[in-house]
């Protein structure tokens, strides 16, 4: 008996040891992610900030950012709409969240996918760059979709309409979408609107730090369901997420591809922000959203 007094002490004196250190370890990490000014997360083309209002769309991404001391808020606009109707939404979450924020409060804003260009839209042309720091852009289609070329070329009219309806009838009753619109979503995202109407009518604003990343497969989706996209885009655009062009991608100062480890087959557009519900295999968002909120901490935003 007194032998197993003897090690439940000696147990119970390692744990002491070792918790404060845990602790302590814990608290140098707590201000990791504590940026001058809050984080907004802008979700991509049929999200919303719980899909079904259920699943998180930014997978353990907030809450790590969180963890490590970022103040996070996080918007939701129609899954499926155009991108200036996006915009819109977009800059009246982005002012209710400045409302509840201390006077002169600026914002970090991180976009998935359209996230990106409809946030680019919002702080170039609805007033917001007075109230932005900086942009970081993740696997947005910022010269377009070859994918969106390829429906809106191939698909016939009626196929479009039947198709858009049936989207919007989802997103309107089962997403809680406002005005979705399925076929806009599509046009918007196309590589000829891109270039040659949306960026032209865009451009970044003064003093607000645009950065973005790429995702790419290298072998096989992660996520089943892009991979015969993933492949029909190598042929057409060469490196892709499954949806977006690396090249597509970049925009302001382009910090890199994320492919997931060495064995990994690589990081597709849903992988990016943690899905599917944290499988995936090689890559690990959180601690990339982590790093990556770091540096804009480092920079000063």
């Amino acid at each position: 008996m007194n032998k197993i007094l003897k090690i439940l002490v000696q147990t119970l004196g390692v744990f002491l040891i070792l918790i404060p250190a845990a602790a302590f370890a814990a608290g140098n990490k707590a201000d990791t992610c504590d940026t001058r000014y809050p984080m907004i997360l802008a979700h991509g083309t049929g999200g919303a900030d719980k899909i079904l209002g259920i699943v998180d769309y930014w997978w353990g991404i907030s809450d790590a950012l969180e963890n490590e001391g970022a103040e996070v808020y996080i918007t939701r606009v129609d899954g499926m709409g155009g991108t200036e109707e996006k915009a819109e939404q977009f800059r009246d979450e982005f002012l209710e969240i400045q409302a509840i924020c201390p006077a002169g409060t600026k914002f970090n804003i991180i976009g998935h996918s359209h996230g990106a260009l409809y946030a680019r839209f919002a702080i170039s042309n609805l007033g917001l760059s007075s109230h932005v720091n900086s942009l970081t852009s993740i696997a947005g289609p910022h010269r377009g979709m070859v994918l969106a070329d390829m429906i809106v070329k191939d698909f016939p009219e009626p196929v479009k309409s039947i198709t858009g309806n049936t989207l919007d009838f989802v997103y309107a009753y089962f997403m809680g979408d406002i005005n979705p619109d399925s076929v806009k979503n599509v046009y918007d995202v196309t590589t000829a609107y891109m270039q040659h109407v949306f960026n032209p009518g865009t451009p970044d604003a003064e003093g607000v730090y645009y950065q973005s990343w790429a995702a790419k497969v290298k072998y096989a989706c992660p996520n089943i369901v892009l991979d015969p996209v993933w492949r029909l885009l190598a042929e057409a655009e060469g490196p892709n997420d499954g949806l977006v062009g690396v090249e597509s991608a970049k925009w302001g100062k382009f910090c890199g591809v994320e492919s997931g480890a060495w064995w990994s087959p690589g990081c597709d557009h849903l992988n990016i922000i943690g899905h599917l519900f944290g499988i995936t295999p090689g890559f690990y968002a959180p601690d990339f959203y982590v790093a990556l909120v770091t540096d804009l901490k480092n920079q000063g935003y």
